[in-house]
């Protein structure tokens, strides 16, 4: 058998119209549902007609969780199962339900508290950097405070976060080809977070968390692990730490892997993988018609 990971996909590759085309399946109208009653509007709507309201914070988390979640539940529906299971940011969440550390309502409801608070965070930027000398960057960002690497994707991709001056100030001494300034209201993966982590640590208590069915590597700690305590507290530690996804993406052959599926829109992470590691079998599900048969 192929070992097969499953990742997800984070803020960023939400997409309009995406998990329309699921409306017609009877498991996952229920699930949209659901997640209205827990969510108080409609995801469904939002992703169908509302593109500026679902690339913000506050509904494109949530929106995403609830996407990304009914896609790799249908996929279980069809006699698949993952043998390791990671996700960006965000997609850790789908990640650690697929795993089975808290059910599926539980997670909604941590997003959402996630999503408020992240969205209530301001005064922070956030650049995406391509091609670019790493050792150059990583030395200029020890200098400046208030700057960090906050997603280090892949080896020719980072994402830098701090405030508007500390940012600036890295943009103007590293060399790129390009930089990206994200659409965020604040310095996600950042110490910049500490308020907003503090906020969210306090809800993440209440709710209980159970071992792994399947390895989970973490943004924090791309090391495998199923034991509930270390997956929770890596969690907490997400909001303010950086998304190591380079080296998730090398863990992935490290740990016998073969074949990686993205379940989400988008193909952002099967893109960051085969840079950083080409030899894996890549397949995506983005939609109903990409479910397996």
């Amino acid at each position: 058998m192929t070992k097969t990971a499953w990742v997800f996909p984070g803020q960023g590759s939400q997409a309009l119209g995406m998990g329309t085309d699921l409306l017609d399946i009877p498991g996952a109208k229920e699930k949209f549902d659901q997640a209205e009653a827990i969510l108080g509007w409609s995801v469904t709507e939002i992703c169908q007609n509302q593109e500026e309201k679902l690339s913000q914070t506050l509904y494109t988390q949530p929106c995403l969780y609830v996407v990304e979640s009914i896609l790799a539940d249908l996929t279980r529906e069809r006699g698949h199962q993952p043998d390791l299971v990671a996700g960006h940011s965000l997609g850790e969440y789908i990640a650690l339900y697929v795993a089975g550390v808290f059910d599926w309502s539980a997670g909604l409801n941590l997003v959402k508290r996630r999503a408020e608070i992240m969205d209530s965070a301001v005064g922070g930027m956030m650049v995406a950097l391509m091609n670019f000398d790493r050792e150059q960057l990583e030395t200029i960002i020890a200098q400046i405070p208030d700057v960090v690497l906050a997603n280090d994707n892949s080896p020719a991709q980072v994402v830098i976060s701090g405030t508007p001056e500390a940012v600036q100030m890295v943009m103007s001494q590293v060399k790129a080809k390009r930089a990206i300034p994200l659409k965020v209201s604040g310095a996600f993966h950042s110490h910049l977070m500490a308020k907003a982590a503090a906020e969210f640590q306090e809800i993440l208590e209440t709710v209980k968390f159970q071992s792994a069915t399947v390895p989970v590597l973490s943004n924090v700690d791309p090391v495998p692990a199923v034991d509930a305590k270390i997956l929770k507290q890596r969690l907490s530690q997400q909001i303010t730490g950086s998304v190591r996804w380079r080296e998730i993406s090398l863990a992935l052959p490290a740990n016998s892997i073969e074949k990686v599926v993205e379940i989400g829109p988008g193909n952002v992470l099967t893109g960051l993988i085969k840079r950083t590691t080409p030899d894996l079998i890549l397949k995506n599900i983005r939609n109903a018609a990409e479910l397996p048969n």
